[in-house]
């Protein structure tokens, strides 16, 4: 069996998906921490050992993602737009535009049927624009990251934000709680607020059915459905959508893989 790996460095958390004949065999995901090159070897070991196999029994390995330059036992290095193409195609060969919700950025781009980006937009270095927004959020409520998607959907009167920057909004939302708002409103309004700017992102690229959405912000199910209302279409949902683009860079992990053991029998028949 050929196992390869796909790791993605990201600049808040890390992935690593093993997979072996197009399937995934196991998958990791933790913090980047402040180490990347530590973490991209520690990621890679976890994933491994839920296989129960070590770096020795891996054929090829690529790199993505903001640290992927500190993944220094990766045979090669390839962009994490390229990367999440490949996944997001893999996934749902239907996709046409993708929602990359990250931790430092949003990321709207389109793909063609073989999963190559054909344009996107990336939105600017403001946490409002990015799934940072929610994690300041969150530590203004007082409530873990992982909650506040379905807290939101209890809420029955939104709270309006007059503001998209994060800053502005954390001192927004403090004086919405001191008003007595509850934190289900504050979360669904910042929710819509965010899908807002999403969708003005979306507009500009060009919505093309069918569309996924990608990243950790995917896992906040509130925000999965503003961004549903805001455009009026259903969102294709991976199962673990932090994943992603590790997924796509062990897809074309195996393919190296594949094109490199066959160059080699051909040369040794």
């Amino acid at each position: 069996m050929l196992y390869v790996i796909g790791v993605d460095i990201g600049s808040a958390f890390s992935k690593a998906v093993v997979m072996a004949g197009g399937e995934i065999v196991s998958h990791h995901i933790m913090p980047s921490g402040g180490n990347y090159r530590l973490t991209a070897e520690e990621v890679v070991k976890k994933a491994l050992a839920k296989a129960k196999l070590s770096f020795k029994d891996t054929g090829y390995i690529v790199a993505t993602g903001y640290g992927a330059s500190n993944a220094a036992f990766a045979n090669e290095v390839v962009t994490d737009l390229s990367c999440q193409g490949r996944g997001v195609s893999h996934l749902f060969p239907s996709a046409r535009t993708v929602i990359d919700i990250g931790g430092q950025f949003t990321r709207v781009s389109r793909v063609n049927e073989k999963g190559k980006v054909t344009s996107f937009l990336q939105s600017e270095k403001c946490a409002a624009g990015s799934g940072r927004f929610l994690q300041v959020i969150a530590k203004v409520l007082q409530i873990d990251l992982e909650d506040i998607g379905e807290l939101s959907l209890k809420s029955k009167n939104k709270v309006d934000f007059n503001t998209g920057c994060a800053v502005f909004a954390e001192s927004e939302a403090i004086s919405r709680i001191a008003e007595g708002a509850l934190k289900e409103d504050i979360l669904a309004g910042l929710h819509r607020t965010l899908a807002a700017k999403i969708q003005s992102m979306v507009e500009r690229v060009g919505l093309e059915p069918d569309c996924a959405v990608v990243g950790g912000g995917a896992k906040d199910i509130g925000l999965v459905k503003s961004i549903e209302q805001s455009l009026a279409c259903k969102l294709l949902l991976p199962e673990e959508p932090q994943i992603v683009a590790a997924l796509g860079a062990a897809l074309i992990a195996e393919e190296k893989a594949v094109q490199s053991r066959s160059v080699t029998n051909l040369k040794g028949g």
